[in-house]
């Protein structure tokens, strides 16, 4: 017999709650990840941050260079999912 069989109903519910409010998190977590809030708020930055590095390196239109780091920046946070699907498809069809 092993020691789970001796937990009592109030145990079991503790343990279920438990993996539900996990669950909740990893999902809500997972919706963050791919969601466009991220991926603007990931592009504002990322063209704020080059702007105050080339401003701060005295390169002349930083408004306008910081364009092209950035949309290379978002572009690879989009096609990621594409590059990590592949992967996952590959790597669990060798563990199969």
């Amino acid at each position: 017999m092993s020691g789970d069989s001796n937990l009592d109903q109030n145990d079991i519910d503790l343990r279920l709650k438990t993996i539900e409010e996990r669950n909740l998190r990893v999902e809500l977590d997972k919706d963050w990840e791919t969601s466009s809030t991220r991926k603007i708020a990931i592009g504002l930055m990322t063209y704020l941050i080059v702007v105050l590095a080339m401003t701060a390196l005295e390169i002349d239109r930083p408004f306008v260079g910081a364009v092209i780091p950035t949309v290379g920046f978002v572009l690879s946070t989009v096609t990621l999912p594409f590059i990590k699907a592949r992967w996952i498809g590959r790597v669990a069809s060798k563990r199969a």
